[in-house]
């Protein structure tokens, strides 16, 4: 049966010297909550629910940054000689994400109640993935726990960085392309009327630009609501379908990588990943076959992951890595070449160490070169828009001008 949700507590007790304190405590139960608090010295006074807001707040969701600085937070506790457990009351209670905080005391609950570390992030397989759950296994199997989370930490920091990267070079374009949509469609509904009502007064025929250019306005006027409700609806199925379709979401991956500029970005981004997350598993022991099951799913393209995927029965049957690499017909040969001689010398790890910080070096600078030729293509597109508005707008004033 699942576990209940934690709730928080408002408490007020007495401490051994019998000072008066108070404060608040996320728990499954009041008696668990009463529990704790006697476990910390304090006896209870009373305990009660935290009351809601009238008006409920919407809690903050749990973001892959929030589990990279819990992960870095938890190993330098841990590396300093904190107990397990009392590393995430500390890590938990000073959050100030609310959603992270229930996360981290919940899984500290788990770990109190005789549970590995490994099964209670497994009870959170949306948070902590297949990848998280088996470095944290082999580094509890190892005793060496603190070194495998400050792997995690670094392999986190630095995938949340190239995820950053590649955000700012798609979400940048996309925003001035949706607000010059929105100024175009502003001018053509507040400001052209104005000049339709100008150019009646002419008793003379409009040029043909500028008859185009009014005929979109009378459009964008009559059915704005229409285009408006096409655009929520379109906007919402593409959304249903990338939440439920997987076919969708494969097919937008495969089309991705066959993009100028940006499917380039994409590929060298997938190679990041692929090398970074396979590094780490390396590092930790944990065996190939395994390991790349895990790193299909980081790789963040299904082009890739299914690739990965076909490399890890090959690898099961006896293949070398560097030979499926290479049938995958995906990475650069550099990438193989690299691979092999990691094989060959038994320092993999190292070898995809360097592969990693080479295309997340190469993704970076792509991504300013991407910045740098967008600037002038997006201000010459905006030009073009307005600029052709305007003309169109003054074009009868200029042929009223020639004829006087």
């Amino acid at each position: 049966m699942a576990k209940s949700e934690l709730t928080v507590f408002n408490w007020e007790g007495t401490d051994r010297n019998g000072a008066r304190m108070k404060g608040e405590l996320p728990s499954r139960s009041e008696t668990i909550a009463r529990a704790e608090l006697r476990r910390q010295g304090i006896k209870a006074i009373k305990v009660k629910k935290k009351p809601k807001p009238l008006f409920g707040v919407r809690k903050k969701k749990v973001t892959p940054k929030d589990i990279a600085v819990f992960s870095r937070q938890l190993a330098t506790m841990l590396t300093a000689g904190v107990p397990l457990v009392q590393a995430f009351d500390i890590v938990g209670r000073g959050h100030e994400n609310p959603s992270m905080q229930e996360l981290v005391l919940a899984i500290k609950n788990d770990v109190e109640g005789g549970g590995t570390l490994t099964e209670a992030l497994n009870k959170h397989p949306v948070y902590f993935d297949e990848l998280f759950c088996n470095l944290v296994n082999a580094g509890e199997q190892a005793g060496v726990l603190e070194t495998l989370l400050h792997k995690i930490a670094d392999y986190k920091e630095k995938t949340e960085s190239l995820k950053g990267k590649i955000k700012k070079a798609l979400t940048y374009p996309a925003a001035v392309i949706v607000i010059a949509f929105i100024v175009t469609a502003i001018l053509l509904i507040f400001v052209v009327p104005q000049f339709e009502a100008l150019f009646k007064g002419f008793g003379a025929d409009l040029p043909a630009f500028t008859q185009v250019v009014v005929g979109l306005s009378r459009f964008m006027q009559d059915w704005w609501w229409v285009i408006l409700i096409a655009l929520g609806a379109t906007l919402f199925m593409l959304k249903m379908l990338k939440q439920r379709s997987k076919g969708f979401n494969d097919g937008i991956d495969r089309l991705v990588l066959k993009l100028p500029v940006i499917g380039r970005i994409i590929n060298k981004a997938a190679i990041a990943r692929f090398s970074r997350t396979l590094a780490t598993m390396s590092a930790a022991g944990v065996p190939l076959v395994e390991a790349l099951r895990s790193v299909a799913g980081a790789t963040g393209n299904i082009v890739y992951a299914d690739a990965v995927l076909r490399m890890r029965d090959e690898v099961a049957t006896g293949h070398q890595l560097q030979l499926s690499m290479r049938q995958a017909n995906l990475f650069p040969n550099m990438v193989i070449q690299m691979v092999a001689i990691g094989e060959e010398s038994g320092s993999i790890d190292s070898m995809l160490e360097k592969v990693a910080d080479f295309f997340e070096e190469e993704v970076d600078n792509a991504v300013d070169s991407l910045s740098s030729l967008i600037e002038p293509m997006i201000m010459a597109f905006l030009g073009i828009i307005v600029g052709g508005l305007v003309v169109a707008m003054y074009l009868p004033i200029f042929k009223l001008g020639s004829v006087v």
